[in-house]
């Protein structure tokens, strides 16, 4: 995957648009036009903040379907992913919470999105959802047949889950992601949102790459703070932001342009321009 040619830049930020409560959840207000205003202007704090790309997330939805979302979901990410996408000139992105790649791909190709991330693509993971398997052998015949440009990030060893074999993930299934499963990009996180990657974790991921000798960028997918965001990126090729960015201290709370500028000028002093 060329980065430059995706994102703009060698080293990309990515900034989260977390999605309120879509209609359906349990949480939904009521207010649609809510929900699509408010993405809207964390898109333009992004923006504003100098984030290299953004990725629409329907964050709001617990608890998630494991792997098929209802069309009203998928109509509902497409309107949110399109609206983000008309109000930047950013790239975009879209990851359909729990894991239903089939929407990503779907809504990603209408609203002529640049990439999506599917949390399990390869293998299979225990989360509060049940097991869930990867479908790589779905998605990437699905964006062959659909003629989609859309990158596939995908997570390895992915926050809130757990695997089901009892050892921990290897070498070889860190590869399979790429070798097998095709994905453009492989995302490492920590155990759950805004929470910081394993240090340790993210080294072997590197040099597990370099074993296998994997032409794939590795993205860090949570708990990067303007504080870290210098050390990761010594290490990974790009990031993805969300809670760092909120005005608040929680995931859901509105982008803040002044902290976005923040965590993007800490990157600025790393990353090559």
């Amino acid at each position: 995957m060329d980065l430059e040619a995706t994102f703009g830049h060698s080293q990309p930020i990515v900034g989260m648009v977390h999605l309120d409560p879509l209609p359906g959840a349990p949480k939904f207000d009521g207010d649609r036009n809510a929900v699509i205003d408010r993405a809207r202007t964390d898109a333009r704090a992004l923006e504003a903040g100098g984030v290299d790309a953004v990725m629409v997330e329907k964050f709001g939805d617990a608890p998630f379907y494991p792997d098929d979302v209802p069309k009203h979901v998928v109509a509902s990410m497409t309107r949110a992913a399109g609206a983000v996408a008309d109000e930047v000139a950013l790239p975009v992105g879209v990851n359909v919470l729990r894991n239903d790649a089939a929407a990503d791909l779907a809504v990603a190709q209408a609203v002529g999105a640049d990439f999506m991330r599917v949390n399990i693509h390869t293998g299979a993971r225990v989360a509060d959802q049940g097991i869930i398997e990867g479908k790589a052998y779905e998605t990437m015949r699905e964006r062959d047949r659909l003629g989609a440009d859309v990158a596939v990030l995908a997570d390895h060893d992915v926050k809130h889950s757990a695997p089901i074999a009892a050892e921990e993930f290897t070498a070889e299934s860190f590869a399979d992601n790429v070798e097998r499963g095709l994905a453009d990009a492989t995302v490492v996180s920590g155990m759950g949102t805004g929470h910081a990657v394993d240090r340790e974790e993210l080294q072997q991921a590197a040099d597990r790459r370099e074993e296998f000798g994997l032409d794939v960028p590795l993205f860090v997918g949570s708990g990067v703070t303007a504080d870290t965001v210098g050390e990761i990126l010594s290490v990974a090729d790009g990031v993805i932001v969300g809670t760092a960015l909120k005005s608040g201290s929680a995931s859901g709370d509105p982008v803040s342009e002044e902290r976005t500028r923040e965590l993007v000028a800490a990157a600025d002093e790393v990353r090559e321009h």
